[in-house]
């Protein structure tokens, strides 16, 4: 133990010996994430497949070393001051495989949402189009059950996890399985899957003509476009629906939409999107949510939740 701490701590060159992937020291994670924000990780690794993945977690937990998966980065605030911990990305071809079952797809964890959307429209393969704009990859969707609210209130609720079949996961202890959708924990934007590292997912689909595929596509992304829009960097919605109700909508009807502090706006187009305006600090996101939770507590008595993860020692 003492030897693969030592190991692992001393620098990324006597890691390099361990795995077949990428080891970096001190590594920039604004350049990783969506909003463009963020210190340096202790170490960021790139393992090269699944045995690269065990053979790396079993050093971290002999070390009592911290680590984070990081899939697009999408839905993430990074401290100022980095994070002391390792951060493993899943971007090696191995965890981005797809492939198409008779009415299924399987996607690797690192395969990004639009990616499977344009997958499933080549092999005319219809479920998912609803996913259409969402940054993010299939692992970091799970973790969170990405989807969207539809509906003239809103109130209708699409995730990922209502096409789910299974999932295939490492777990602690370093082995491999396979969980049934029934067997998973899904709640709003909440799943258990965290505890676990995600390495593919399967999904039932249905057959349907390319071009009615391809319609829906469009539609959802004119919706997210028109709505949000992709002007400027952020993490996307950065607190979740509380019931019955748009988080959006209340932080718009405390006035609060165009505010800057620093760097940082909170959306004229969406209050529910903090963006990066060019030199945004993660002090400046977190003052910014700050005054949203204060002002709709205040004036609705309602205690915002964050969707966003955020990351810091």
């Amino acid at each position: 133990m003492r030897r693969a701490c030592r190991q692992y701590c001393s620098g990324p060159m006597e890691l390099r010996k361990l795995l077949k992937g990428r080891a970096i020291l001190n590594e920039p994670l604004a350049k990783h994430t969506t909003f463009g924000i963020g210190g340096a990780a202790r170490f960021f690794i790139k393992p090269r497949d699944e045995e690269d993945l065990k053979v790396l977690l079993g050093v971290l937990k002999k070390g009592k070393i911290r680590f984070l998966i990081i899939g697009s980065g999408s839905n993430i605030l990074v401290s100022d001051k980095g994070v002391k911990a390792a951060v493993i990305s899943l971007s090696a071809p191995f965890f981005c495989a797809i492939k198409a079952g008779p009415a299924s797809i399987e996607a690797g964890a690192g395969v990004r949402l639009a990616g499977l959307i344009r997958f499933a429209l080549r092999k005319n393969l219809s479920g998912l189009e609803f996913l259409s704009g969402i940054p993010g990859t299939v692992g970091g969707a799970l973790v969170m059950n990405a989807g969207i609210s539809e509906g003239t209130k809103q109130h209708i609720q699409r995730c990922i996890s209502d096409n789910l079949l299974c999932v295939k996961v490492l777990d602690a202890s370093g082995r491999i399985r396979n969980i049934l959708k029934k067997d998973i924990m899904f709640g709003y934007r909440s799943s258990d899957l965290g505890r676990y590292v995600i390495l593919s997912a399967r999904f039932r689909m249905r057959h349907a003509p390319r071009k009615a595929i391809a319609e829906r596509v469009r539609g959802y992304l004119a919706y997210r476009k028109k709505m949000h829009g992709w002007a400027a960097r952020s993490a996307g919605c950065v607190f979740k629906n509380p019931a019955g109700t748009s988080a959006g909508k209340l932080i718009d009807m405390c006035g609060l939409k165009g505010i800057i502090r620093g760097g940082a706006q909170i959306s004229g187009k969406h209050a529910n999107f903090i963006l990066n305006t060019g030199k945004a600090t993660a002090a400046d996101v977190l003052y910014l949510m700050g005054v949203m939770r204060k002002r709709v507590k205040q004036k609705f008595g309602i205690t915002l939740e964050p969707e966003i993860r955020i990351w810091r020692n």
